[in-house]
């Protein structure tokens, strides 16, 4: 194997999203205003920063008041405010508002502002290109590397040019060795080297297991008659039933509405599709209202923490730290995790800084978790750390109700005596012939789409003769286990075609993946029963790309 070069910096951020752009940012502040230099890398496997990150998006700007005191002069895509907030409790053809009275304070989106989240990580990768940070996009971070110590010593991407059998090809590129002081994680959820961190470090001894849903979304040109800048939506109720999540529909920009589809990935009837349930929900009178006339433009999905505060893992390891929502930082009941993405990114900075000025380099940042724990990131999320689980163990209707009555109670100085617990999104499948299969209505090409035509719009590429990133550890686990028991949940809760058994009508099944569709969702990751599948990052610059998702 030819040597790998290697290239070193104080600190290297894996991700450029909110959290390692924010991070990045910082740390290149904190050193101008000190009059000293910091070296600053960051990887990101999209083809261009932004390209893979997918939200709503409603954005509290509470983290850039900090980063950028004067952002609003600086050209930022935070241009359209909230100006009505709207929660909609649906059955199958009413809709019902849920008054705003009824909501504690913090859940309002009162100086919000709705936009692009991948166009405001443009900008933020613009300003810390500005600053000297260098960002190295279309790389994929691949390993991790130790010290001698066992400390964390930094990444190396992935190689370039192998073909699927693993023979080189004539374009072939080794690939190259990261070194840092510091190496923070911000893989965004269910990181590929988050998980492999967890484990070696052990990090969620303490915490209770990351739960996690899935959210797809489309954006849609409208009439300009139905279009008002600024009006936020977010539907509960209709069309789930054996599961819990919701809709949202946010009016942005230029007569575009972001739509999208949350599905708590707890659920337990493995012929749920969370694809064909969002496509069910746009069928709603009232959505179908404001989409009827327009034209869809773009489609993703991904997955999201929704864990809480006591699915918050360790965050700080020899060598390194978890920021953004490779640690989980979402705040469940608002929908929002990007404030507080950011601001992990800014207080390990603050952390990372003070080390390497201090010519310290691979302990544990510790003062990083301890700022955080006094941090308005804690109080944020402590008040809402039973919203998920009341909704998962008692069902949308009593568990909303719970929820928010717990939320209600913090909200004035008390709460209920318990942090409630989480089960694994993976243990809570039922047997196939334990549930019914739900009625999925054919796709109309108008209003509702199936997935090959959806993937064509997230602009999703992948080389196909590389090797595949969705492995197995067990080959026979998707025929003899998946497919035996649960039915090959995976053919519905991937929201890309990825997986597909072959060969049922002449009795010899098998499971085909079709990784060249993959848009990095984690899902499978996730929900697969025997947790038999893996997801590894594919060759750098694979995968979607979102234009302004």
């Amino acid at each position: 194997m030819p040597d790998r070069e290697s290239m070193a910096y104080d600190v290297v951020i894996v991700g450029a999203g909110p959290a390692g752009m924010a991070a990045a940012i910082r740390l290149k502040q904190l050193a101008a205003d000190a009059g000293s230099e910091i070296a600053v890398c960051v990887l990101e496997k999209g083809s261009e920063v932004g390209a893979h990150i997918l939200s709503g998006a409603v954005i509290d700007p509470i983290a850039m008041d900090e980063l950028f005191p004067d952002w609003k002069e600086m050209g930022t895509p935070l241009t359209v405010p909230v100006v009505e907030n709207h929660h909609w409790v649906l059955t199958e053809g009413k809709k019902f508002d849920l008054p705003h009275l009824m909501m504690p304070p913090f859940m309002n989106n009162k100086g919000t502002y709705t936009c692009s989240l991948g166009n405001l990580c443009r900008w933020l990768g613009g300003q810390a290109e500005a600053l000297g940070v260098e960002i190295f996009p279309g790389f994929a971070a691949a390993e991790i590397l130790y010290n001698e110590d066992g400390s964390v010593k930094g990444v190396a991407t992935g190689d370039m040019g192998v073909a699927r059998d693993g023979t080189h090809k004539p374009d072939y590129q080794p690939g190259m060795e990261l070194h840092a002081k510091y190496t923070f994680f911000a893989e965004g959820a269910r990181g590929h080297l988050t998980k492999q961190l967890k484990s070696q470090f052990d990090l969620e001894v303490n915490c209770e297991p990351q739960v996690y849903g899935i959210g797809l979304k489309e954006l849609w040109d409208i009439d300009p008659a139905k279009h008002v800048p600024g009006r936020v939506i977010h539907t509960q109720g209709w069309p789930l039933s054996d599961a819990w999540g919701g809709g949202f529909l946010y009016h942005q920009e230029n007569n575009q509405v972001a739509i999208g589809f949350v599905v708590a990935l707890s659920y337990s009837n493995p012929h749920l599709s969370p694809f064909d349930e969002f496509q069910r929900w746009k069928l709603h009178p009232e959505i179908r209202a404001i989409l009827e006339g327009g034209r869809r433009v773009s489609y993703g999905a991904r997955a999201i923490n929704e864990g809480g505060w006591q699915s918050v893992p360790k965050l700080v390891f020899p060598g390194g730290a978890l920021i953004g929502c490779s640690a989980g930082f979402v705040n469940v009941p608002r929908i929002k995790g990007s404030h507080t993405a950011m601001k992990s990114g800014m207080l390990a900075a603050e952390a990372a800084f003070g080390a390497v000025t201090a010519e310290r380099s691979g302990d544990e940042l510790s003062s990083y978790p301890e700022t955080l724990e006094a941090s308005w990131i804690a109080t944020e999320l402590k008040k809402v750390r039973n919203v998920e689980p009341a909704v998962a163990k008692f069902g949308g209707t009593v568990g909303t109700i719970v929820a928010g009555a717990d939320m209600w109670m913090r909200q004035l100085g008390i709460g209920l005596p318990i942090t409630m617990k989480h089960h694994r999104d993976n243990e809570t499948l039922w047997r196939k012939d334990l549930v019914k299969k739900p009625a999925y209505p054919k796709p109309d090409g108008k209003l509702t789409f199936d997935r090959l035509s959806s993937v064509f719009l997230s602009n999703t590429n992948h080389e196909e003769d590389q090797p595949v990133h969705l492995t197995l550890k067990d080959a026979s686990v998707p025929i003899d286990v998946n497919l035996a028991l649960y039915d090959a949940p995976e053919q519905r809760y991937c929201p890309a075609g990825v997986y597909e058994i072959v060969g049922q009508e002449t009795g010899d099944p098998k499971l085909q993946i079709n990784a060249q569709n993959c848009v990095h969702c984690k899902t499978c990751d996730i929900k697969d029963p025997t947790q038999n599948i893996n997801w590894v990052v594919p060759e750098g610059g694979g995968g979607p790309n979102y234009p302004n998702m």
